[in-house]
């Protein structure tokens, strides 16, 4: 039954989820939540660990879960129901895309994705921010505690870092070493 499950939520969330991985982690953590897979803080870690891994975010982000959640079959249910609707979207784009390219409802269908896009990728970082800086809810005492400030300093880094070009490697390799060292270091 969980195998069922696992393949249908994530058959859902790859087939309406438009905008790639980013966009997909609100629905996600959803689904995630409401079925009892995984806890917001585990969800931040699970996409911690999905960035830093080679493949698409929401692959590995439903591999995790899956495996998790039943295993190896479940992480190759999981993972069968992302990739699946994607797979026959653009199988069929692919034969239909140059006699519809100039239409104008694909147009407009493009232009009203793209800002719903931006928004979920928005409400996703704007989730896994309050995750990550006020787990336990927004709290004065919160502001004095190395726990806000060393994530807040290793996301302006990154940040920072990003605008200027840096190779996306770099950057994860330095925020884990920061966070290695802080957390031998600090007890964190």
């Amino acid at each position: 039954m969980i195998l069922i499950e696992l393949f249908l939520v994530f058959l859902k969330i790859g087939a309406f989820t438009f905008g790639g991985g980013y966009a997909m982690i609100a629905m996600i953590q959803v689904e995630a939540e409401k079925h009892g897979w995984l806890s917001p803080e585990e969800l931040i870690d699970f996409v911690a660990l999905s960035e830093s891994t080679p493949g698409p975010l929401a692959v590995n982000m439903a591999t995790f879960v899956g495996i998790r959640t039943d295993g190896l079959l479940g992480a190759v249910i999981a993972t069968l129901g992302i990739v699946l609707p994607s797979f026959i979207i653009i199988l069929i784009i692919a034969k239909f895309f140059e006699r519809f390219k100039d239409s104008k409802g694909v147009k407009g269908v493009m232009s009203g994705l793209k800002p719903a896009v931006v928004g979920m990728i928005g409400a996703a970082l704007i989730s896994a921010a309050r995750t990550v800086f006020f787990p336990e809810g927004l709290q004065a005492a919160r502001f004095t505690q190395v726990s806000f400030w060393l994530p807040l300093g290793i996301f302006a880094l990154t940040a920072v870092l990003a605008f200027r070009k840096v190779h996306p490697i770099k950057i994860i390799l330095l925020s884990a070493a920061i966070g290695i060292g802080a957390g031998y270091s600090l007890g964190l």
